[in-house]
């Protein structure tokens, strides 16, 4: 009982981190390369995700010490390595958590400013605030918390689906831009990656291999269908009034009800996410910087909060990339750990094919770069 108990509770930690903000730039990007071409991505990143994720989960089993993916680089590779291991992760999380504060800020505001009052800044304050008191009381106060958010999210969904069905233009899925079928990689990389949240799982499931690969495998599968379930129900109602955060455009289609039900779906989402990620920011700086536990606390929260004043308010560009960029770095010092692990505890070599995962990974970061400094 003990131990079933245990797995949902990391199942669902683990797909709180991964559905977060990056749901609501996927109908968007979806609609402007073509719902086919944002389906194909998913079957193909979905797959690489599931593989780079294992890959990972391999090293923290075959590490009895605690560590976050900058002292697990630092162990196996050495110091150099960990710098550019603490970029990548300092990129990638910061960046989502930046994008949980304007999105969620956001959300938080269209559902309760009508009643309320206050503008939009005023709600991320309270949206930080609250998420980072929590970030300070530890997974522990919040994992048992994590199967109730998560089970009032997919309700949400269910009913938003119930709602949308009849507004459904079949038309919406039939079209295709050649000129933008690059445009949903990011996004989509960035929006099934949860691998920083995999050293937690493994302390919450005391190590448990089989147990925590099949989090890893139905967390990344069902965050995916998810994700397809929601871009299909925003582009099949909206077309070309789809908007970047996907629910606003929904408002000629969908009536006050339906569209305060999407905003608790929105804030449901960035909320669960920002306190896992923030969670493993604190621990990367905790255990892996060795600083204390309050100041390590304080750069998680902060930083996020700091960019946000600082004009960082473009959560499409800041989800696209953090998921090509930093997140491609990521897979590529994945795969480099596992070869090393192997070499060191084991007898097995590492198979060939997993270098082909290295060149995906760096072509797809390399491109984003490129296409970023064309604009």
């Amino acid at each position: 009982m003990r131990k079933s108990l245990d797995f949902w509770k990391a199942l669902f930690v683990f797909i709180g981190t991964i559905i977060g903000v990056g749901i609501f730039g996927l109908p968007w990007v979806g609609y402007q390369g073509g719902f086919l071409v944002l389906a194909g991505y998913f079957l193909i990143l979905s797959t690489l995700a599931i593989v780079v994720h294992l890959l990972f989960a391999e090293v923290c089993l075959k590490t009895e010490s605690r560590h976050r993916l900058p002292g697990y680089v630092r162990l196996y590779l050495g110091k150099r390595w960990s710098i550019l291991a603490y970029i990548s992760i300092c990129i990638g999380l910061f960046g989502a958590q930046l994008a949980y504060l304007i999105v969620g800020g956001e959300f938080l505001a269209q559902l309760f400013s009508p009643y309320l009052g206050g503008n939009f800044f005023a709600y991320t304050l309270v949206f930080f605030i609250v998420g980072s008191f929590l970030i300070f009381k530890d997974i522990k106060s919040i994992s048992l918390t994590e199967i109730f958010i998560n089970l009032f999210f997919f309700a949400i969904l269910f009913l938003f689906l119930l709602k949308a069905l009849p507004n459904i233009s079949s038309q919406n899925f039939t079209l295709f831009n050649p000129k933008n079928i690059f445009l949903p990689y990011g996004v989509v990389l960035f929006s099934l990656w949860g691998s920083a949240i995999i050293p937690e799982i493994k302390e919450m499931l005391g190590g448990d291999r089989q147990r925590l690969r099949k989090v890893i495998i139905v967390g990344i599968i069902l965050a995916a269908l998810t994700y397809l379930l929601f871009s299909a129900i925003v582009i099949g109602v909206s077309g070309a009034k789809t908007s970047e955060e996907a629910l606003i455009g929904l408002q000629s289609s969908f009536g006050d009800g339906i569209l305060k039900i999407a905003y608790a779906f929105g804030v449901i989402t960035c909320f669960s996410s920002f306190l896992t990620l923030g969670l493993t920011l604190k621990k990367t700086f905790w255990y892996d910087l060795k600083l204390s536990e309050r100041k390590s606390w304080a750069i998680a929260s902060f930083v996020p909060l700091a960019l946000y004043l600082f004009g960082f308010k473009s959560f499409i560009e800041v989800i696209s990339l953090s998921g090509a960029i930093a997140i491609g770095i990521e897979g590529i010092i994945d795969v480099s750990l596992y070869k090393k692990v192997l070499k060191e505890k084991s007898s097995i070599k590492m198979n060939p094919a997993f270098y082909f995962l290295s060149v995906f990974l760096l072509i797809g970061a390399l491109a984003k770069i490129i296409n970023y400094f064309k604009k």
